[in-house]
């Protein structure tokens, strides 16, 4: 197949306060017509800088140094701007990561493809509208002609990303550029989206750039894929080639560390890692039982019922998964339970005791706060950005457990080796540690009063393949060690695989099924469950370990 995309040498540079950093360091590659590309690799290894050096939307300082990327004849790097606009969703249009930072947060989103529309003259006044609800329809929205006079912020994260789709191929484009594009979706929201993008690329004859961190997507959805390492290609093959017989270290590194059917958290490290995985106690004896919790809120047109009457336990030493779509409960549930929202009825025996009664306002003075904490899902927004990890830490030990001096840092000290963290990055700020180290030191603050219970909010989903492996390792270690209860929320049900003894599927505010954990994913008994099930992407079985 003749090549579409030409990419040679390129080189990508931007200028800081502590001087220049090589982001992208000469690479070469070809994108062929009818192509799906992947573009695979840890965060700031360049994959998205490559994509906005592509289409010349680099940040302020950011400079393509050398190389060249020729598309069918036109020398991007060389074209003159207004060329550039012209080429910009017309011939090549781009997916972002975030759909709802790509909207306008206060322009209706038939009017946002319209915008496009008319700029590259595919639409006129008269006809624009009929034009977008058709872009809509094109991406399989239910209802387009209603849906064009929504804000996103009245949209599903699915749906803001089906309409960020809609914008990117309303003009046609021939080649379309998807930058982590289902980041933070649930998991049957995730094959939809990637689904669609798949059959419209086939339809329309296009070529695709997918970047993405998961490697199980890419295998499930790419012709061919790179890896990249430090702004440089350090690999690049089919699918199959690079899962089942991976040449460079880095390869091997993130094939291993991505989740599979039939293997333990321990398999997910580099061999000279993994040591042998503990088993952790878990007793008969009940630590929380939810009894028919509900929780209603007053709806413009009704009652909306966000949990409707769920009951569970979860025994001490076990972990229990909790697993749905978006909206189907699993966060309020989780809110509910840590205290931080009353339910609307219901009863949460935690230790014996309800605490359900107890409003969510005062719970922060019970004594029983030290022994329910939670790990958040986004590590960087539960930090406070002027806090050091060592003030962050301390906050729960100083509100709580009242330690102050010599203690206090013994104490803070002390977690930080347990969870990971080096010593040397106690004083620094959030913005100043890695993603991983981020995780650390929320789960260091969470385990600090050494609570019975911890829930976990997708504590792994924003991660790397490579960390998210040693973050999931050490909660196993944890739990273990400290004897601690988990609910672990998630929507990666490979995750939960392979963490969880027990696991409860949610939808509509519903349990629809639980039990063992290897019972319901080896033998489902909902149609639900059986559809997430399927749409888990299913990488290739990866080589065999020494």
């Amino acid at each position: 197949m003749s090549a579409m995309l030409t990419v040679k040498d390129l080189a990508v540079a931007f200028q800081t306060r502590r001087g220049q950093v090589d982001a992208v360091r000469g690479i070469t590659f070809e994108v062929a017509k009818g192509e799906i590309l992947g573009i695979v690799g840890e965060s700031g290894s360049g994959k998205s800088v490559t994509s906005y050096a592509l289409m010349r939307i680099l940040d302020a300082g950011g400079t393509i140094k050398a190389g060249e990327a020729i598309y069918s004849g036109i020398d991007l790097r060389r074209s003159a701007e207004r060329d550039m606009r012209d080429i910009r969703g017309r011939e090549i249009s781009m997916i972002f990561q975030n759909p709802r930072a790509a909207l306008n947060p206060i322009r209706k989103v038939g009017h946002q493809i319209e915008d496009v529309l008319r700029h590259h003259a595919r639409a006129t006044r008269y006809d624009a509208k009929a034009k977008a609800i058709a872009a809509l329809e094109a991406v399989k929205i239910k209802d387009a002609e209603a849906r064009y006079n929504a804000y996103p912020f009245e949209l599903s994260g699915g749906m803001c990303q089906r309409i960020v789709c809609a914008i990117a191929l309303a003009c046609d484009p021939r080649l379309l550029i998807a930058d982590e594009p289902t980041t933070g979706l649930d998991i049957t929201t995730q094959k939809a989206v990637m689904d669609l993008v798949r059959d419209l690329i086939r339809e329309r004859e296009m070529s695709s750039i997918l970047i993405t961190h998961d490697l199980g997507l890419a295998a499930q959805y790419c012709d061919r894929i790179l890896v990249m390492k430090d702004g440089v290609i350090v690999e690049q093959g089919d699918p199959v080639q690079i899962f089942s017989d991976p040449q460079h270290a880095y390869s091997r590194k993130l094939v291993d560390a991505t989740p599979r059917e039939g293997e333990s958290v321990r398999s997910l490290l580099p061999p000279e890692e993994r040591g042998d995985e503990p088993t952790p106690t878990v007793s008969d004896q009940p630590l929380l039982e939810v009894r028919n919790l509900t929780k209603t809120y007053a709806g413009k047109s009704g009652p909306v019922h966000a949990v409707k009457g769920i009951s569970f336990t979860i025994n001490q030493g076990q972990c229990v998964g909790l697993v749905g779509e978006s909206g189907c409960g699993k966060s309020t549930t989780s809110e509910i339970l840590v205290r931080l929202m009353d339910a609307t009825s219901g009863e949460i025996i935690f230790n014996g005791d309800d605490i359900a009664h107890v409003a969510a306002s005062g719970f922060a003075k019970d004594t029983r706060r030290a022994d329910i904490q939670m790990v958040f899902q986004d590590a960087t927004d539960s930090l406070n950005p002027r806090h050091t990890s060592r003030q962050t830490i301390a906050e729960p030990l100083k509100r709580l457990g009242k330690m102050r001096g010599a203690k206090l840092t013994a104490r803070i000290e002390e977690l930080a080796t347990l969870v990971g963290l080096p010593l040397s990055l106690l004083d620094r700020f959030p913005h100043q540690l890695s993603g991983g180290q981020k995780a650390r030191v929320g789960i260091a603050r969470a385990v600090a009063l050494e609570p019975k219970f911890l829930i976990l909010d997708e504590p792994t989903a924003a991660l790397d393949v490579s960390i998210q492996a040693v973050v999931l390792n050490l909660l196993v270690d944890l739990r273990a060690k400290l004897g601690l209860s988990y609910l672990f929320v998630s929507h990666d049900l490979h995750v939960v695989r392979l963490l969880c003894d027990h696991v409860i599927v949610m939808k509509d505010g519903e349990i629809v099924e639980q039990g063992a954990a290897k019972d319901v994913m080896a033998n489902p008994q909902s149609d639900y469950t059986k559809t997430l099930l399927a749409a888990a992407p299913k990488p290739p079985q990866r080589r065999q370990s020494t």
